[in-house]
């Protein structure tokens, strides 16, 4: 150190430099908002699941934004949907019928609906029945479909033994 500053008045203007350094750098990790810093450190991924709200008393508080989350959840679900609906509603029309086909988008259009009224709702319970819709009703969906499956192949089969 004694070989890197000829005086005392250059060690003192470095100190003071690191100083203004240091204290640039606290306020670039000092966020004024919650939300501005969970933005800043998710690259804004959070920003339209999150928002803030004022009380009586002028605190801010960090809440979810659920409306914004229930729309990112119906349009994935219509993304979804409508993938089927162009292009593979003709070839399952041929191989599953037409029928099976709407039956199935009907049935995710209502438990769409259904959970984005229950996240909405006030009540927790609702909103926790809400997203376990969103969360289990896929696999439930599934399952009983191919409980269904499984059922007419068997009915099917036996039918031909019997014909046999």
């Amino acid at each position: 150190m004694a070989t890197k500053y000829t005086n005392l008045d250059e060690l003192r203007s470095e100190k003071k430099l690191l100083k203004q350094e240091i204290v640039e750098l606290e306020d670039i990790l000092t966020f004024k908002s919650k939300k501005e810093s969970l933005s800043v450190i998710t690259n804004g991924l959070t920003d339209k699941f999150l928002k803030e709200t004022q009380d009586e008393d002028g605190e801010k508080s960090l809440s979810l934004d659920t409306q914004n989350i229930m729309r990112e959840i119906s349009s994935g679900l219509k993304e979804s949907a409508s993938k089927k609906n162009v292009f593979n509603l003709a070839n399952d029309g041929v191989r599953s019928g037409l029928l099976e086909t709407t039956i199935k988008m009907g049935t995710v259009a209502l438990v769409g609906n259904f959970a984005k009224k229950s996240v909405m709702n006030k009540n927790w319970k609702r909103k926790l029945i809400g997203l376990a819709l969103v969360y289990v009703a896929p696999y439930a969906l599934r399952f009983i479909r191919k409980k269904l499956d499984d059922y007419q192949r068997n009915k099917t089969t036996s039918s031909m033994e019997k014909l046999i």
